[in-house]
């Protein structure tokens, strides 16, 4: 995320109405509601994690203990067992 000088988009009067809240300190303006994107959407992180934790909940199946796994995958073994509660719905 790059930073956009106020100065070069906002009105003066905006500029100086902001400044009453915050003078000289970075704030965040969020995204509208219909413009937000869903964690990953960028990226396919999200997809090799689905994929990862298949694979994980198939090793499981397949007798593999949590901390064998947990020790595989470099998770805790709670993580392990949380990714096999969600799989196994």
């Amino acid at each position: 995320m790059g930073y956009v000088k106020a100065e070069e988009i906002l009105p003066m009067e905006i500029i100086e109405l902001i400044q009453q809240y915050v003078d000289g300190q970075n704030i965040y303006i969020p995204r509208k509601e219909e413009h937000r994107k869903e964690w990953g959407a960028n990226t396919k992180m999200k997809q090799e994690l689905l994929v990862r934790n298949q694979e994980i909940y198939q090793k499981f199946l397949a007798g593999m203990k949590i901390g064998d796994l947990a020790c595989k995958y470099y998770l805790s073994e709670k993580s392990i067992q949380r990714i096999i509660r969600k799989m196994k719905v």
